[in-house]
């Protein structure tokens, strides 16, 4: 019990494999309640740490102990690769009373990344409803309105008076308490979407009142395909907290929250960075298998090393000059790294407007254009600063002429390669986030070290 107590007011670090080990070794001993007892008693940031570092095994026999709408609270905040492999492991019947605990929204994308034997086994053991909601949702892509919406909400028929509504409400409050709900939308006999009720003027109109009588017509709706960087631009004109989705025949067909769109956001923000640095095949996380993350990150970087070496034989080819002008060696890397930073701002403004929409992959000399005049100038600076620095360290001119236009050019080289590259990716099918950063790399340190090391080898008798 002292362990415990420990635990709730916030494990020190030593103990943070313990508590995990005590949680595992009650699960397997199959003491259910101890089990349950000691998840209680933990706080919900330990609760995740001690469920996350269980085995997968251990963690799916965890959540098949558990009621299931404790299991459904818990799969919400584990990660995804985590509840995806713990549901493949369940029980078909037990996975499906977890999954019908579930937000719609969330019980697509469980069952979304489920094999389709699966899924479509657990699906079966829905009631019907919850299974029409996930058929439907699972048709949406992950970054639309309606791969995000949820299908828990309130909607009566405009000819519904309001003496049927609150009584519905009545009847119903205890389904209703797990519903996010800030309106009730009115829709008419086809289902389409005509006006939104505030629940203030339902409880304060005449019960013998038509709904159609007191609610807001023409409210604002989106369109289920609508993407989700558009959705993040209507949240920031509209200061909702939801909106309801419509297809396109109108008819309302869920409710997209702002949260919603935040957290798709951040989320996809997060995998393009994992992406960017070469965390290939999606999240990946320390108590995944260790030859499975190995071989994911080698399949990165055994590339990303092969096109390091082509780079550095440049060097090799100039060995003669880099000895007679060893100060070269300093101006090297300095080249090399502004280089890379000027040509990964070229391919961060070329990611986020492929994002957006506003760019296409064809428009490669429109993206050069703005690139060579931009890196013009830029190179120009940054070559100016290097150059005076070699000058007054060396106290050679020529030195500065040749490391500062070496600076330049590799400058425009990199955005435009920066810029371009991503669009190129685009069109062939490549992921962009993925292979971007090795390609840029590669050239703006050959082009670095050539430009240097020719203008050093041209110029040598002035540099000596």
């Amino acid at each position: 019990m002292a362990l415990r107590v420990t635990v709730r007011l916030g494990m020190p670090e030593a103990s943070a494999d313990i508590v995990p080990q005590e949680l595992a070794a009650l699960i397997e001993s199959g003491d259910r309640e101890s089990a349950v007892a000691f998840l209680r008693v933990l706080d919900s940031s330990d609760e995740l740490l001690a469920v996350s570092r269980l085995s997968d095994e251990t963690r799916a026999k965890l959540l098949a102990m558990l009621e299931a709408e404790e299991a459904a609270s818990l799969l919400q905040v584990l990660p995804e690769p985590q509840v995806i492999d713990a549901v493949e492991r369940l029980d078909p019947q037990v996975a499906a009373e977890i999954v019908s605990e579930l937000p719609s929204a969330e019980q697509a994308d469980v069952l979304g990344e489920l094999d389709e034997t699966g899924a479509h086994a657990i699906i079966e053991l829905l009631d019907q409803e919850d299974a029409a909601d996930v058929r439907r949702l699972v048709e949406y892509e992950d970054d639309v309105a309606g791969g995000l919406m949820v299908t828990e909400f309130l909607a009566y028929d405009q000819h519904a008076s309001v003496a049927h509504v609150i009584t519905d409400l009545g009847e119903n409050a205890e389904k209703y308490s797990d519903y996010d709900i800030q309106y009730t939308y009115v829709t008419d006999r086809l289902g389409a979407l005509v006006g939104v009720l505030r629940l203030r003027d339902l409880l304060l109109s005449p019960r013998s009142r038509e709904l159609r009588a007191i609610m807001i017509r023409e409210p604002i709706s989106v369109p289920d395909a609508m993407h989700l960087e558009d959705l993040a631009r209507f949240f920031d004109d509209n200061r909702f907290f939801g909106a309801p989705v419509v297809d396109e025949q109108a008819r309302l067909v869920g409710v997209v929250q702002r949260t919603a769109v935040e957290e798709a956001l951040a989320e996809g923000s997060d995998d393009t960075f994992r992406r960017s640095q070469g965390i290939v095949g999606g999240e990946e996380l320390r108590t995944m298998p260790l030859l499975l993350r190995s071989r994911r990150r080698l399949s990165w970087l055994s590339v990303n090393i092969l096109l390091n070496i082509i780079a550095a034989s440049v060097i090799a080819l100039h060995q003669d000059t880099l000895e007679a002008v060893i100060a070269l060696a300093v101006f090297l890397p300095i080249i090399s790294d502004m280089s890379g930073c000027s040509g990964n701002q070229a391919v961060a403004v070329s990611m986020r407007e492929l994002t957006l929409g506003v760019i296409k992959p064809t428009e490669l000399l429109r993206t050069l254009y703005k690139e060579v005049t931009l890196g013009f100038i830029n190179g120009a600076v940054l070559g100016g600063l290097i150059g005076l620095v070699a000058l007054v360290w060396q106290g050679n001119a020529y030195l500065g002429l040749v490391v500062g236009g070496a600076l330049m050019l590799n400058t425009i080289v990199a955005v435009c390669i920066g810029g371009s590259v991503p669009l190129l990716l685009k069109r062939l099918k490549v992921d962009p986030a993925l292979a971007a950063g090795p390609i840029l790399t590669t050239i703006t340190d050959m082009c670095g070290f050539f430009i240097v090391l020719t203008f050093a080898s041209m110029m040598l008798e002035r540099l000596v």
